[in-house]
């Protein structure tokens, strides 16, 4: 039989076994209690516990297809984000802590901004999230009171992630409206008051794709250095927005200075770029005047 304290004791040399060498300690001790139902304080008070044949049987098939680049959450098939818990698979992206950035300063902004415009009373806010994956995004924005009252639309070309995303926001008890879409295409006639997005912006090209072979590639990659599908964003964004209305884009670390550009090109005010939790310049917001330019 083997016991909690064994495997914490071979957890180096599971982590020596993988492609990249870069399975963090923490997934082999997260599954391990997984596998085994127990709570984290398992992992000291009760690491005399012996796994069952079955339960041996399940943890060391996981750490193999983690060997080989499986990420944990696809294992277990959810992850935290924000303040709540998503389920995920392999038609989503995993919810990642850096996007929590784009979630605060959306709610931020709406915490800030929205009374100070003289808005008629009969109108509805209204927030669209452009492809929205497992739904991380418009579901954390919809559940917080900041956001009550608002209208909140998520859209992704894909039919299985849609579907994952329509589970969260029941499990999650957020009101959301998902519609499947090719960024703005079955959006025609409809303004927004905040449009948010989490676009695919890594090079295809980037040599750390590699270590990213179990999640959808098509959700993580764009031509032209990563910034083809900011580009569409940016630019279709004025003619589905409000006066005054915001555009928030997470894009990668080394791309803050061409999404600013693209922002001023396309005549947007108050272009700010803000850090991730690393330092590194992660979302780009700017306001729509409209008419008032």
């Amino acid at each position: 039989m083997t016991s909690i304290r064994q495997i914490k004791q071979q957890v180096q040399t599971l982590i020596n076994g993988a492609v990249n060498q870069n399975l963090p300690k923490f997934w082999i001790t997260d599954w391990l209690l997984f596998v085994t139902g127990k709570p984290a304080t398992a992992l000291i008070i009760e690491d005399d516990y012996e796994l069952t044949p079955d339960e041996l049987s399940q943890f060391y098939c996981g750490i193999k297809k983690m060997q080989q680049g499986t990420p944990l959450a696809y294992l277990t098939g959810k992850q935290a984000f924000w303040r709540h818990e998503f389920l995920v698979n392999e038609h989503t992206l995993i919810p990642r802590p850096d996007t929590e950035v784009l979630v605060e300063t959306v709610l931020n902004w709406i915490e800030k901004n929205w009374a100070q415009h003289n808005r008629e009373p009969s109108h509805s806010p209204m927030l669209l999230d452009l492809g929205t994956g497992s739904g991380c995004i418009a579901i954390s924005l919809a559940a917080e009171k900041a956001l009550r009252g608002w209208q909140v639309t998520a859209v992704d070309i894909s039919k299985d992630a849609l579907i994952i995303a329509e589970k969260n926001a029941k499990l999650n008890d957020a009101c959301v409206h998902f519609l499947q879409s090719s960024w703005f295409n079955a959006l025609a006639g409809q303004r927004f008051d905040v449009i948010v997005s989490n676009p695919p912006y890594i090079d295809e090209t980037d040599s750390h794709l590699t270590s990213l072979v179990a999640e959808p590639i098509t959700a993580l990659t764009a031509k032209n250095q990563g910034l083809a599908d900011i580009e569409i964003i940016v630019q279709a964004a004025p003619d589905f927005l409000q006066n005054n209305g915001l555009l928030a884009i997470e894009h990668g670390f080394d791309q803050g200075q061409s999404v600013r550009k693209l922002f001023e090109n396309r005549g947007f005010d108050a272009i700010t770029t803000l850090q991730d939790f690393g330092k590194n310049d992660r979302v780009t917001l700017g306001v729509w005047k409209g008419t008032e330019q």
